[in-house]
């Protein structure tokens, strides 16, 4: 039994509006989404979910993170509010979760939105550098280094990884962060869940076969909108085209200046983007009023 998930939910002003949903990516959280559903309002439901064990989700029972069981946590939590037809839309960890998702339940999916999701691939060096991250002993050694640090400190590197440029992080949103992040730290199993997620992205990276996400995303058969920022450090902007191939009825944006967050840093043409694809699959979704 799959527990339920901390929601931010933004009602559109129709009440027959279709219904987006917003995955994060790793160490990510429902306000990630903010700036996006802002330019959303009104005409579409939106419901930001946080993946489990972050944000104020708690952690899976098991305390084991992969992408298998995040994806089952969002479609039991859908499940259990009535979604049908919902249009799904994830970024980084949170993109590969609604991947997965598409491939193994189609009918929970109207149209897929994947922003620089992590699909397997040589990683660039700041990648890489995330996914030691995933070795033996790496928490502890994260946690002695996060110590270390002042948490203005950690939030300027945290910044400059994933915004093209950091100077565009209003400082409304910074406090939020700073105040999360201070909330999060206080939490028993916190510290554990940024490795345990890299864990769970370089296992599925390893996959071949069926069971590779390459081999997924030629299966899944909604209309789907791939965002890439071409200074994005964590996923090359080299891998859009052999995404947009891998996809039976895609749709590439790809937005100059932007790094790994579009969702952020262009919330404008990303949420043009998705109101066209929305109004290209026409009303597919059954709206419910409550997360």
């Amino acid at each position: 039994m799959h527990q339920p998930l901390a929601a931010t939910y933004t009602p559109g002003t129709a009440p027959a509006a279709d219904t987006a949903v917003f995955l994060h990516g790793l160490g990510g959280w429902t306000d990630n989404w903010a700036a996006l559903i802002d330019q959303l309002r009104g005409s579409v439901h939106c419901l930001a979910l946080d993946l489990p064990g972050y944000g104020r989700s708690a952690p899976p029972p098991d305390g084991l993170v992969t992408v298998e069981g995040q994806s089952a946590a969002v479609a039991a939590h859908l499940d259990r509010a009535g979604h049908r037809r919902i249009h799904l839309v994830g970024n980084s960890l949170g993109g590969l979760t609604a991947l997965h998702i598409a491939a193994h339940r189609p009918e929970l999916v109207a149209s897929l939105t994947l922003l620089a999701p992590v699909l397997p691939a040589l990683p660039s060096p700041q990648a890489l550098r995330a996914a030691l991250l995933a070795l033996p002993g790496a928490p502890r050694l994260y946690a002695r280094l996060l110590a270390d640090q002042s948490p203005d400190r950690q939030l300027d590197d945290l910044y400059r990884l994933i915004y093209a440029d950091p100077t565009r992080v209003r400082p409304e949103v910074r406090a939020a962060e700073a105040r999360e992040r201070l909330r999060r730290s206080e939490l028993p199993y916190a510290g554990g869940m940024l490795p345990a997620g890299m864990r769970a992205v370089v296992r599925t990276s390893l996959r071949r076969g069926a069971a590779s996400p390459w081999h997924q995303a030629g299966r899944i058969t909604a209309p789907t909108l791939l965002v890439y920022g071409r200074e994005d450090r964590l996923v090359p902007f080299r891998l859009a085209p052999r995404a947009y191939a891998a996809f039976r009825d895609a749709r590439l944006l790809t937005l100059p200046d932007t790094g790994h967050v579009a969702m952020q840093e262009r919330p404008a043409p990303v949420a043009a983007a998705l109101r066209a694809l929305i109004a290209e699959t026409g009303r597919a979704s059954v709206p419910v009023p409550v997360a």
